[in-house]
């Protein structure tokens, strides 16, 4: 399957749609989820073409990774938790709703997750995204 350009992500990353970024550098970018699970949802992506985690470029693992770890031990300390949850899926059949790659992290417990609302179930507020967003950046 050819990638989408056409995707929200896609569009994110050209500027077409704005977005509440947590942070960003030359390979990747963090953002709120505006479909969050809990508070604090936010997402990771690579800034490159890529639907799957199968799909990506060498060298965009690695910058992914690290830019989850930074945005998770952000979350760490501005939700005072221990416990973050990271997903990342592949393909429709897996659930994956957005064709392009992105690891989602939420501060919360997975017996709490598994409880609460699903994926892309609800629409959030954007003032209070734009609060939580400034709770995290303020922790990195």
């Amino acid at each position: 399957m050819a990638y989408d350009n056409n995707n929200i992500f896609a569009k994110i990353l050209r500027g077409e749609i704005p977005a509440i970024k947590l942070y960003e550098d030359e390979q990747t970018l963090s953002f709120m989820d505006i479909m969050p699970q809990v508070e604090g949802h936010c997402l990771v992506i690579p800034k490159v073409a890529a639907e799957t985690i199968f799909d990506l470029p060498a060298g965009y693992g690695d910058a992914c990774v690290a830019t989850v770890q930074k945005v998770g031990t952000a979350l760490k300390k501005a939700f005072s938790t221990d416990g973050i949850v990271i997903y990342q899926l592949n393909g429709t059949d897996a659930g994956q709703t957005v064709p392009h790659l992105h690891f989602h992290l939420l501060p919360t417990s997975l017996g709490t997750l598994m409880g609460g609302r699903r994926h892309a179930s609800e629409m959030a507020d954007a003032d209070q995204l734009k609060i939580v967003a400034q709770k995290i950046i303020a922790a990195m």
